[in-house]
């Protein structure tokens, strides 16, 4: 049995049923998946503000699931939301998050991609992330749908056909042969819009969660994220001796390994 946790970085759950759906529907017969969210902050991370104030709640989430004894965990939002500090904490578990596992396999079904988002606002940090993970040049556009994270299951029909029209423009404009929806709020749509294309249409709920279910199979031979540089943790005994977990809300995560 492979245990799986999707954590939604934002203080609300109107999204977990359907994404729990999702989930248990394209995960193999022997895994199990939990989905969680946070008990407070902003409802969507659309600002750099609002995922300063999520951060640490997700991070100790992280540790948590680890400590709980899950095989991975999905951070989900497209923005990677603190994907790297998330390795860092975890001592062995796989984390996973959208943006990285979208982009891998969309450079594997084809040369070029697009990824469909709803604001302009989120592309220059998204647009980071694409060159960070070394796609850039596979990169065709990033096209918007003028949404807003919340917007996107208000009006389904309005979604769609933004959805669409978006996805369309970057095949037939911008020549991308794989489509991106680029937020986690753009699930259900994927399957109707890869129809129509005749493009592989990559959905931000899926992918990692399918990406999250290979790390945590690799994981059984050792092959996890790396101790030896950029994600080594952070020392315990720093930890306790400055007193973080005094300090930080839900910051218990560190000493109850050892008190077990």
């Amino acid at each position: 049995m492979t245990d799986l946790l999707w954590i939604d970085p934002v203080g609300h759950d109107d999204f977990s049923g359907d994404i729990g759906a999702i989930l248990d529907s394209a995960g193999r017969s022997d895994t199990n998946v939990d989905v969680t969210s946070l008990d407070r902050g902003p409802h969507h991370v659309e600002y750099h503000y609002y995922e300063a104030l999520v951060t640490p709640d997700v991070l100790h989430t992280v540790k948590r699931a680890e400590n709980d004894g899950y095989d991975a965990v999905v951070i989900g939002c497209f923005y990677d939301l603190a994907l790297e500090e998330a390795r860092e904490v975890s001592d062995a578990m796989p984390v996973a998050a959208p943006a990285e596992a979208t982009t891998h396999l969309a450079t594997t079904l084809g040369d070029s991609f697009s990824v469909v988002v709803g604001r302009q606002k989120w592309v220059p940090q998204m647009r980071d992330r694409v060159r960070k993970y070394g796609f850039g040049d596979h990169l065709a556009s990033f096209q918007t749908a003028d949404l807003g994270v919340l917007d996107f299951q208000a009006d389904p029909e309005t979604t769609q056909r933004r959805l669409r029209e978006a996805a369309t423009a970057a095949v037939e404009e911008d020549d991308a042969e794989v489509v991106i929806l680029g937020c986690t709020a753009e699930y259900g749509f994927f399957e109707d819009l890869q129809d129509d294309l005749g493009v592989p249409v990559l959905d931000a709920v899926t992918a990692p969660f399918k990406y999250a279910e290979l790390l945590a199979e690799l994981a059984d031979f050792g092959w996890t994220h790396s101790k030896a540089g950029g994600y080594e943790s952070p020392p315990v005994s720093e930890i306790a001796e400055w007193g973080i977990e005094d300090d930080y809300e839900n910051a218990d995560v560190w000493t109850r390994g050892e008190e077990e």
